[in-house]
């Protein structure tokens, strides 16, 4: 199996990459074993794009590494040409940076999936994954979302990811291609930019600095160790259905808040490190996924427990200063979302 991974050089990306080159530490029991017989990486090595984060597999032979815009169609056309599965992380994905300028979410999201659906189809691969996230769906004030609730995007990014899912659907209805989309909820763990909440605040707090916390804090997000959320997807590549979406959540809910005292206490910090910000504008206020789907077709579950993830998290950013100082240098400050 030739499989192609768009943005593999990201954080999520090049967590499914070292999954499915088995790089040590990166499976567990219970993880799908796809055993591809090539993977390449299709990455535009913008500012969070990074080679480093494939750094422990960067020896495999059946390891291929492209330079690329997935909005460039004739590279495209090129790379998707005798591949068998394309799984497609790349987006522009701050949602900060789509409040300032909506036009790089539109054109990578929207007219790069675009480019890629159709490249897909002129070569007939045997499936596509689209990798999403419950950021389409709004917010939600209790209960939580199933497939099949209504998009209602409420920021430039949120927005052109729904656009992207919805492209992706409508060439499974039209031309029948093998599509499967899934929708995450918020991702944490090792090689996070550190313009993330997460990254920021670990980041920040060990180097004694403070950290910025939006409005109240009590804005509530799911979250999901990067590794489950990549055991999720292939699940999904392996088995899902066509034309279907799969949710892939954490299962741990917490305020923005309950989190900035969590990584306070795991950086021996106090509150007087926090400063409060203005809230985001058109910050949406709790997130929530219901994954009985992917759980009773697939047998997904999480594995990694929040506590046990976020003490891993932050041990490995305080053992890899050097990955994350130089990024430090040339980002914009940002703040929890």
């Amino acid at each position: 199996m030739r499989i192609l991974v768009t943005g593999g050089a990201g954080f999520i990306g090049s967590e499914y990459v070292r999954m499915l080159l088995q790089a040590p530490g990166s499976t567990g029991p219970t993880d799908p074993h796809l055993e591809p017989s090539a993977v390449t990486v299709l990455d535009k090595l913008t500012y969070s794009g990074n080679l480093q984060n494939l750094a422990p597999v960067r020896d495999d032979p059946r390891l291929r590494l492209v330079r690329g815009d997935i909005c460039d169609q004739a590279l495209v056309d090129e790379v998707v040409a005798g591949h068998d599965v394309i799984v497609h992380f790349a987006a522009e994905s701050h949602v900060d940076r789509s409040i300032s300028g909506a036009a790089p979410f539109v054109t990578t999201n929207v007219l790069g999936t675009q480019t890629l659906l159709d490249a897909a189809l002129r070569h007939g691969t045997h499936r596509f994954v689209h990798v999403s996230t419950d950021e389409v769906y709004g917010s939600i004030d209790e209960g939580s979302w199933t497939e099949t609730w209504p998009l209602a995007p409420n920021s430039p990014y949120s927005a052109s990811k729904a656009g992207s899912d919805l492209l992706a659907l409508a060439y499974h209805r039209t031309h029948g291609m093998d599509v499967v989309v899934t929708r995450c909820s918020n991702n944490y763990g090792p090689y996070q930019f550190p313009e993330k909440v997460i990254p920021l605040f670990v980041t920040n707090l060990l180097d004694g600095g403070t950290v910025p916390l939006y409005g109240d804090g009590g804005n509530i997000r799911d979250w999901l160790h990067v590794h489950d959320h990549c055991r999720g997807i292939a699940m999904v590549q392996e088995k899902g259905r066509a034309g279907e979406v799969y949710h892939i959540g954490g299962g741990t809910e917490l305020s923005n808040k309950e989190l900035t005292a969590w990584l306070l206490q795991a950086c021996d910090a106090g509150w007087d490190r926090v400063v409060p910000v203005t809230d985001r504008k058109g910050h949406d206020r709790r997130y929530s996924l219901d994954i009985s789907k992917i759980r009773l077709e697939l047998g997904y579950a999480p594995s990694i427990d929040l506590e046990r993830g976020l003490t891993q998290t932050v041990q490995w950013y305080r053992d890899h200063r050097a990955w994350w100082e130089p990024l430090k240098a040339g980002i914009e400050p940002a703040v929890a979302g």
